[in-house]
């Protein structure tokens, strides 16, 4: 795969840093790599086992109003874009539902309304949803399509920012609520869990990407999930690429064990 320009701000200065992909990736793994680098649709199935449900996927910091348009037709669920555990640490955010934890004293309501489990995983990878504060309602494709690529760039930049820079870049481009839901990472990613949220973000590790993606369930006209069947068929009629969790899974313990 080609190289992948990647932007860094520091000190009021532009530079291009070049970064290659980190492991030598094979078949549909390796198209996928390529359909996120190229900003194009990817499909990733989870496992029948989990969720059984397939998402598309783009690479946040190359999500434009036209991509959101394009997730809401041929996906129809819900649009959340992922972040690293380390960064949302740094930050100071958590996952909500410690968050709700925490308030639960001052709202004892909340202990009430947060699951002690779950019938897919052992718990939930969504933070707070945010909206970009250039937005107007935040809901519109424009708006969430603003508020997900400034997320991609935090990401993207976040490996040459200090804390306290990063706890002041984001109090200056978000506030909450908002309507774009973000997904924490476990910090362990495949080896913690193998959610949608691991397992896009694990790819693009592999792959020498920022590690931020835009990610949509995509559901059945019955009101179920799509089929992965469907799915399979729909990516090839249309020409996108589509992988299997397990392939992701895969490449990642053959190197990261």
């Amino acid at each position: 795969m080609a190289l992948i320009s990647q932007e860094r701000y520091a000190h009021g200065q532009h530079e291009t840093l070049q970064v290659t992909p980190t492991l030598p990736l094979k078949g549909a793994v390796r198209n996928a790599a390529n359909a996120l680098s190229k900003g194009e649709p990817l499909l990733i199935f989870d496992n029948p086992a989990r969720e059984g449900e397939t998402d598309i996927v783009f690479l946040a910091e190359k999500v434009t109003a036209e991509k959101v348009r394009f997730m809401r037709r041929e996906a129809g669920g819900l649009l959340c874009v992922t972040v690293p555990e380390e960064l949302m640490t740094a930050i100071g955010l958590g996952f909500q539902q410690d968050m709700l934890g925490e308030l639960s004293t001052a709202h004892p309501i909340l202990s009430k309304l947060v699951p002690s489990n779950l019938p897919y995983d052992r718990r939930s990878a969504f933070g707070l949803a945010v909206n970009h504060r250039s937005t107007f309602t935040g809901v519109s494709d424009r708006d969430r399509a603003l508020t997900i690529r400034a997320v991609g760039e935090i990401v993207r930049d976040s490996a040459f920012m200090g804390k306290r820079e990063l706890e002041q870049r984001f109090a200056n481009e978000f506030i909450v609520p908002g309507h774009v839901p973000l997904l924490h990472a476990a910090r362990g990613l495949l080896a913690e869990r193998r959610g949608h949220t691991e397992l896009s973000t694990a790819l693009a590790k592999v792959a020498g990407l920022t590690q931020s993606l835009a990610l949509m369930e995509m559901l059945s006209d019955d009101g179920g999930s799509l089929p992965v069947k469907e799915a399979i068929e729909r990516a090839q009629r249309r020409g996108w690429a589509f992988v299997d969790g397990e392939e992701i899974q895969q490449s990642w313990f053959q190197w990261f064990g």
